[in-house]
């Protein structure tokens, strides 16, 4: 048996089509501006929505050292400054030495005879040693700098923190290797259960010089996450 549509009923039936046809493509267009604008918003947060970088954690530090070891050029290369301004410190200087994952704020001490009897006034506070040693210097000077090394090796307010040691002038001729500092210095006995890191070092080489600050801060951030003492 045959079933007729009549003309009527066809053009309904084609409304019907164009209708259903017209909300598919309604809801498409929708959808499709849903996911533009969803992975607009994304992006808009991924970029300044972001908030500002965590700040970095600083450190309070102090460098010693005798006159002529190199202290404040080596400071100086490490902020950037020229070294034409370059002047030797006579009583203390306070520099943020910036890295990218920590600043430094070190308290640089002058090493002249008359200066050295005061260092262990403005120790308080330090989080962290730098030692700067001439390694090319006269016998009588490393001797002295060996004295020095200890006394700040063994103070109450020093001992428990980290030592960086830079054996400085490496590009000297007469520059000791670092085997021969740590065996006249006396630091595997004497330095042994301290945290403490003996680097050679020149202002010929600053790429090296930045690597043992790195290690530095390495130290002070494990330290950070040392329990604390009751």
């Amino acid at each position: 048996m045959r079933t007729y549509i009549s003309e009527k009923q066809l053009q309904f039936l084609y409304v019907g089509i164009e209708v259903h046809y017209l909300v598919l493509k309604w809801l498409n267009y929708h959808q499709q501006m849903y996911l533009v604008n969803y992975s607009l918003d994304n992006c808009f947060r991924a970029l300044c929505c972001k908030g500002p970088p965590p700040p970095r954690p600083e450190y309070d530090l102090v460098c010693i050292g005798l006159t002529g070891s190199g202290k404040t050029s080596l400071l100086s290369q490490l902020c950037s400054e020229s070294p034409e301004n370059i002047v030797s410190t006579t009583g203390f200087s306070i520099k943020a030495v910036p890295f990218q994952n920590a600043i430094l704020n070190v308290k640089e001490l002058g090493g002249a005879d008359n200066i050295r009897k005061y260092w262990s006034r403005y120790y308080q506070g330090s989080q962290g040693v730098i030692f700067v040693l001439d390694s090319a210097s006269s016998e009588d000077d490393l001797e002295t700098a060996r004295n020095e090394l200890h006394s700040a090796l063994q103070h109450p307010q020093l001992c428990t923190l980290p030592f960086l040691i830079l054996a400085n002038h490496q590009d000297k001729p007469a520059a000791r290797s670092v085997q021969e500092i740590k065996k006249y210095f006396e630091l595997e006995p004497l330095a042994r259960g301290k945290r403490w890191i003996l680097k050679p070092c020149s202002l010929d080489d600053m790429e090296a010089v930045k690597d043992s600050f790195s290690l530095l801060i390495n130290l002070l951030e494990e330290r950070d996450f040392e329990p604390s003492r009751m």
